[in-house]
């Protein structure tokens, strides 16, 4: 298993023990305790920042990582929230690859 499966599967774990086992000075367990519009919101924030640091006018890299990274972390935690595993997430890209985006979308 690489280290990027490896990192999902640690981050899911630690979020379903913020999930069930909350601690006060926990941010991720702070998101669980307020719900499900909240942790909405914080997805719907990362992604603008995401979009602001892609679009802006000189390429900062470090700053896309930074902000995808936010997103993806924000993502995790509505799986989690939900209890959806990350590797569900992973199979449905697995299924998808090869197929054609728009022959996939057109499935739908």
């Amino acid at each position: 298993m690489n280290n990027s499966t490896n990192i999902i599967n640690r981050l899911s774990l630690l979020l379903k023990e913020r999930k069930n086992s909350p601690h006060s000075r926990s941010y991720t367990s702070q998101l669980f305790i307020e719900g499900a519009e909240k942790i909405i919101a914080k997805i719907k924030e990362e992604s603008e920042e995401l979009i602001e640091s892609a679009e802006a006018d000189v390429l900062d890299k470090n700053s896309i990582i930074h902000e995808a990274a936010d997103l993806l972390f924000h993502v995790m935690v509505l799986l989690a929230y939900k209890d959806i595993d990350p590797s569900k997430i992973l199979e449905e890209l697995e299924n998808r690859e090869g197929v054609s985006g728009l022959e996939e979308k057109s499935k739908r």
